[in-house]
């Protein structure tokens, strides 16, 4: 019988996570501990299930008498304009969390990351494989989040060579979809926000960066394969994504389209942005034969369109 402690279980992401968790019967107790900083109640609909507990906590100071057998550590923002805001503690919740949760892990369990395609920083090379060691900077504005989460990812490996933990770390690629804060700040979500509002479609420079965006029901089921399903004992790094690459213009233009009355505007580009992104899959293609991103992005931000309708009570 397996207990699972859950970090960020109320985020975008991570409620998604629970759901899936909360689908196997060998799991007796899912512990979600989220501080509800980026998180939000209301995402986590597993609560209704008896065998999962809510903590709200933040993930550097949560304590338990219980060993975990599986951890999952998702307990960061994820968006340019909340880990900007609050370096510090983003670079907390990632690196003294993580250190946390490996105190809490019981001997022979398994703790699982979910790091990020930010760690490529603006890559030179494209698309991009886990060997890729990234073109970063560590003293600019988006160094908060891509050094933390190169920080755990580190010590995560140390861990599994020094002490032979078990790990599994995922890069991801640009997740969007159903749960995604409206006032998240990220692209396909601000796009559509403003959109359902009747106001201007505003993208930061000229729109030519290039994205991978995948779609969240895609990118969960990629994670509950590698986490658990698939039973491999891989470390990782594995990148998670579409490799689509769409520009960030294209997908504003193919909102507007839908809402002919926001006009796209454009305002200066943010620091540092970077210019492409793209996994390269044929490691994930290995260690998840069959796996895809199989919802196009027109589908799936028009099922997102529809979330965020009912989200924001805007009558269709």
């Amino acid at each position: 019988m397996t207990q699972v402690l859950l970090a960020g279980g109320c985020g975008f992401i991570g409620s998604h996570l629970a759901d899936r968790i909360c689908r196997r019967p060998d799991v007796t107790r899912l512990v979600v501990v989220d501080n509800l900083w980026t998180g939000r109640i209301e995402n986590l609909a597993a609560v209704a299930d008896p065998r999962v507990e809510f903590v709200q906590s933040d993930v550097e100071t949560f304590s338990s008498e219980t060993k975990f057998d599986e951890i999952y550590h998702l307990a960061s923002p994820a968006s340019p304009p909340w880990y900007m805001a609050q370096p510090l503690r983003t670079i907390s919740a990632n690196v003294v969390g993580a250190l946390n949760l490996l105190g809490l892990l019981k001997p022979g369990g398994v703790i699982g990351y979910t790091s990020t395609s930010e760690v490529y920083g603006d890559p030179v090379i494209t698309p991009q494989p886990e060997t890729y060691r990234g073109s970063v900077d560590c003293t600019g504005p988006r160094s908060s989040y891509d050094e933390s989460k190169r920080c755990v990812e580190a010590m995560l490996f140390e861990a599994h060579r020094v002490r032979g933990t078990r790990v599994k770390v995922v890069r991801l690629f640009n997740v969007y979809g159903p749960r995604t804060r409206p006032d998240d700040g990220r692209a396909v979500s601000n796009f559509i926000t403003q959109a359902l509002q009747g106001k201007p479609i505003t993208i930061f420079g000229d729109g030519a960066q290039t994205r991978s965006w995948g779609h969240i029901d895609d990118i969960v089921a990629a994670l509950e394969r590698y986490f658990w399903l698939e039973g491999t004992e891989y470390p990782g790094p594995v990148n998670i994504g579409n490799d689509r690459e769409i520009s960030v213009l294209e997908v504003a233009e193919f909102i507007q389209s839908h809402f002919p009355k926001s006009p796209i505007t454009f305002l200066p580009p943010v620091v540092q942005d970077p210019t492409n992104r793209r996994p390269d899959l044929t490691l994930c293609n290995q260690i998840l034969p069959g796996w895809q991103c199989a919802i196009p992005y027109e589908e799936g931000v028009m099922l997102s369109v529809e979330w965020f309708r009912k989200e924001m009570l805007i009558p269709a």
